[in-house]
């Protein structure tokens, strides 16, 4: 398994570069995993993009000086501070769309034993009105990972957010953007590593995640470089 760390030079650069990772999986049939600390952004999701109040909403996370992204699936908006830590695990696939519900339970459960390594007992689920609703979610103490996935041609990417210790920023910047967008949303209904008792710096996050994730692989590691987001040599 390749294993990639470290943020590119901007989101944009950040976001083409999973990309070519998805697209690298696709091509070599070697699973691929991504570990980050994504810069400060919003990213919105399309369906955030049809509700009226989206341009105000946009300007609420600008003037709080998160960057303002569009992701290319559905879904509710997401916050990032700088020391949230984001996953993406590409997989190489058949074409179909068969092993879905595996790969997102696979998951689940990679991140329940990362997170018990940090010291957190985290379940399946989320509290009610949670940022970005969805069916994928681990909590303790508040919603603190949220799963996602999309199939592509021979590749799917399991992606995730984790919240460190950062989940009152992440609920400050989320309720006036929610609101906007008339979307029912709690702020306490944010948790993080560190709210459930686990460690506050994201660098051991990041360790743990990769460590389970990669547990039973022959692993490469490699690291984004942060000039120009293409890959140190």
């Amino acid at each position: 398994m390749r294993v990639l760390c470290g943020r590119a030079v901007d989101p944009d650069a950040d976001i083409e570069r999973t990309r070519r990772l998805a697209d690298e999986v696709a091509d070599s049939r070697v699973p691929a995993l991504r570990v980050w600390r994504p810069h400060r952004q919003v990213a919105f999701g399309r369906r955030d993009a049809r509700e009226d109040g989206y341009e105000r909403a946009r300007e609420i996370a600008t003037k709080r000086g998160y960057a303002v992204l569009e992701r290319a699936v559905g879904g509710r908006a997401v916050a990032y501070t700088g020391r949230t830590v984001a996953v993406a695990l590409a997989v190489p696939t058949d074409g179909g769309r068969s092993g879905i519900q595996r790969r997102y339970d696979a998951a689940s459960d990679r991140f329940r034993a990362a997170l018990d390594t940090l010291g957190v007992d985290a379940s399946e689920g989320e509290p009610p009105e949670s940022f970005c609703p969805g069916s994928h979610s681990l909590q303790a103490a508040g919603k603190v990972v949220g799963i996602a996935q999309r199939v592509r041609q021979r590749v799917a990417v399991v992606a995730a957010i984790v919240i460190v210790a950062d989940h009152g920023e992440v609920a400050d910047v989320l309720a006036p953007i929610y609101d906007a967008l008339d979307v029912s949303f709690d702020p306490d209904s944010v948790g993080s590593v560190a709210r459930a008792g686990g460690p506050s710096e994201p660098d051991r996050v990041i360790d743990a995640v990769v460590e389970t994730f990669a547990d039973g692989h022959d692993t490469t590691v490699e690291r984004v470089d942060s000039t120009s987001g293409l890959r140190d040599t």
